[in-house]
């Protein structure tokens, strides 16, 4: 049996912002729209989004509960929508946590994907948000859900019966074909038919620098003996996690492209396409030297980028830049291979900048997030904005040291 699809519809809310706050939570199934649990809670004292992020925690939580496969969020939250689907950086430090949470959950699922709705779509889970409401702030609380008509009860052969499953057929039909999806039933909406764009983003193999701890940038070092034999490794690893592949796409430096050569063969003998947005950034004078040196030799410029993506080393590049020309590539991939997987072999840099894009994290986590030679992480663009982060520096399939 496939894995049950659901919609998870979530709102919050405070009377006050901060106040009286509470949340509320439906999921639903995502053909028939029967209701298949609820969560609410008052929450004490606090804003509306932290409100919002709960009730959005609570729907993913019941639906792992339910054992879904696959969760279509619906939220009038503008807010959580755009930062869990990584467009929106989370900038209030209370917020970061709950994301951080409902990230974890998604884990659990198949598929994650958001959509914005208007207040009126999401009538139920206010109904619900507003009844925690008026028990946080002690008030007498009103009827939870939203009224909805009466649904006639046939028995398992009736006409009614028979009527509905050939609707729910044709909804199905009309989801795998694309024909009209007026012929689902009327009063739910029909599950979008897409596929995530897979990026299955590897560091290259060690070099001589990668092991020394050196600034390694734009000089082509090239792969060590140990790097290559991470490469193999790795490349068994790719095939074996995604054997079809539609590109294998590369920084041009040469630690790169003997990284993604290896892994294209092991794909059976795929071209590799050269991009070079993906290339490290440019650490101008700190090139070849190692954290000490830089620190004792620039100890105010380090200073100033680590605290700001927009300082470039003396000579070099800034993290800003070198994220809008990943952004680039990453927005030219998802264009080009919409609903396939793609090998993008890159440096730490790049790497690091399209997980926090993905992940919808800080800048902080480009100094604290350690990405290894020849580690493999995993991100799925769904069409709408959807991101699922599937996997971070696996490095399982690595020779032992």
């Amino acid at each position: 049996m496939a894995p049950r699809v659901v919609v998870v519809e979530a709102d919050g809310g405070s009377r006050g912002n901060p106040g009286p706050a509470g949340y509320g939570a439906v999921v639903r199934d995502l053909d028939t729209g029967e209701v298949l649990a609820e969560r609410s809670e008052a929450i004490g004292t606090a804003t509306n989004n932290v409100a919002e992020y709960r009730g959005l925690i609570a729907g993913l939580e019941a639906a792992a509960e339910l054992g879904a496969g696959e969760v279509e969020v619906r939220m009038d939250s503008k807010l959580v929508v755009e930062q869990m689907c990584g467009r929106w950086q989370i900038k209030h430090p209370g917020l970061r946590p709950l994301a951080a949470q409902a990230a974890g959950l998604v884990g659990r699922f198949t598929a994650v994907r958001y959509s914005w709705i208007p207040r009126e779509r999401n009538r139920h889970a206010d109904a619900l948000a507003n009844a925690a409401m008026d028990a946080a702030a002690g008030a007498p609380t009103r009827p939870a859900r939203a009224p909805e008509p009466p649904r006639e009860v046939a028995a398992p052969d009736s006409p009614a019966r028979a009527a509905a499953r050939e609707a729910a057929a044709r909804a199905a039909t009309a989801r795998t074909t694309g024909t009209d999806p007026a012929t689902a039933p009327a009063s739910w909406e029909p599950r979008p038919s897409f596929t995530a764009t897979r990026l299955i983003l590897v560091r290259h193999g060690e070099t001589e620098y990668t092991e020394q701890r050196r600034y390694s940038g734009r000089g082509d070092v090239p792969l060590s003996a140990r790097g290559r034999a991470q490469v193999k490794a790795t490349a068994a690893r790719v095939a074996a996690l995604a054997p079809s592949v539609a590109a294998v796409v590369s920084s041009p430096l040469s630690r790169c492209t003997h990284t993604a050569e290896a892994i294209a063969a092991a794909l059976g003998g795929l071209p590799v396409r050269l991009d070079d947005d993906l290339i490290e950034c440019d650490f101008g004078a700190w090139e070849g030297r190692t954290f000490a040196e830089v620190r004792e030799g620039w100890a105010g410029e380090m200073d100033a980028w680590l605290a700001s993506t927009k300082v470039a080393p003396p000579d070099g590049e800034s993290f800003a830049e070198v994220a809008a020309r990943s952004r680039r590539a990453v927005d030219g991939l998802r264009q080009a291979y919409r609903g396939e997987a793609v090998v993008v072999v890159s440096h730490v840099s790049p790497i690091k900048l399209i997980l926090r894009d993905a992940l919808g994290a800080g800048d902080t986590l480009l100094h604290r997030l350690f990405l290894d030679a020849a580690g493999i992480s995993v991100v799925d663009l769904w069409p709408d904005g959807g991101v699922a982060v599937r996997s971070v520096n696996d490095t399982a399939h690595l020779p032992a040291d």
